[in-house]
């Protein structure tokens, strides 16, 4: 199992750095927001290019690990603090999503 904390030798965090370490558990990929709502397991790192203050809202509500935000993207001041208040750790990443994904899961599966 890896932890948010050994992803932060892999991405860059966008926000909180005192934010408490987490297991991962799983990587899950997802860009509709409502199904990622019903789908996203608990413990996940949630992989994906969408970065609005709506992310914010599903991450905290299925209680994932962490979110990457793939592809370079990168949330907006006002996503940044909210995910601070609520205690999201996101991360930002370069590669595509399935690249990010799968990145994460050779490490959750060593």
């Amino acid at each position: 199992m890896t932890t948010t904390k050994e992803l932060r030798e892999l991405y860059s965090a966008l926000n909180r750095a005192d934010l408490p370490d987490r297991n991962i558990s799983s990587v899950y990929c997802g860009d509709l927001l409502s199904h990622v709502m019903g789908s996203a397991p608990e413990g996940a790192a949630w992989v994906t290019v969408m970065s609005n203050v709506n992310v914010i809202a599903v991450a905290s509500l299925t209680d994932v690990a962490c979110v990457v935000i793939a592809e370079g993207g990168a949330p907006d001041d006002d996503a940044i603090a909210k995910a601070d208040e609520h205690g999201v750790l996101i991360f930002k990443g370069s590669g595509r999503v399935f690249e990010t994904a799968l990145e994460i899961y050779e490490r959750i599966h060593v």
